[in-house]
């Protein structure tokens, strides 16, 4: 779950001091939110939400486009955060390229996932639901494992974890 960035002073927060990579139909800036857990104490659920920001120049084009390159980012990013996962407490602005209007979405997710996890956003694997009637493979885990801080300091646990 996202909320929508307004503020032009977070916008120049997360351009300055932000991680920021770049890719062929997208730039992304992230920087943790210092408010998250006052806005957290807010939300109705008490989760911890991203901030997300788009900011689509004329330089995309006009305003078809635009909107176009909008819809798209965000439900690529719909997409990321169900499927992949994405940590939670951030600032996020996305700033779409003029190639963004042109491409398949597809092709936009791949490059904002690959942006992503260059400025260490992703929280790792989700396991995709298997359809029904169709087991998962004998001999592979239910969960990818994931090795925690408990398992970084334990040696017996260090055995365990995959390397």
């Amino acid at each position: 779950m996202n909320s929508s960035l307004k503020d032009n002073r977070l916008f120049r927060l997360a351009y300055r001091r932000g991680a920021r990579k770049s890719s062929r139909t997208v730039t992304v800036y992230a920087l943790k939110d210092r408010a998250a857990g006052e806005l957290r104490k807010k939300h109705p659920m008490k989760l911890t939400v991203n901030r997300v920001g788009i900011s689509a120049s004329k330089k995309v084009g006009g305003a078809v486009q635009r909107n176009r390159a909008k819809r798209v980012i965000r439900e690529a990013l719909r997409q990321i955060d169900h499927s992949a996962g994405l940590k939670k407490g951030y600032l996020i602005v996305v700033v779409p390229k003029p190639e963004c209007t042109v491409c398949k979405m597809q092709d936009v997710k791949s490059d904002l996932l690959r942006c992503l996890e260059a400025v260490n956003l992703t929280a790792g694997t989700r396991k995709s639901p298997e359809p029904e009637g169709k087991p998962a493979p004998e001999g592979q885990p239910d969960a990818v494992p994931s090795l925690s801080r408990s398992a970084e300091t334990d040696p017996a646990r260090r055995e365990e974890a995959p390397a």
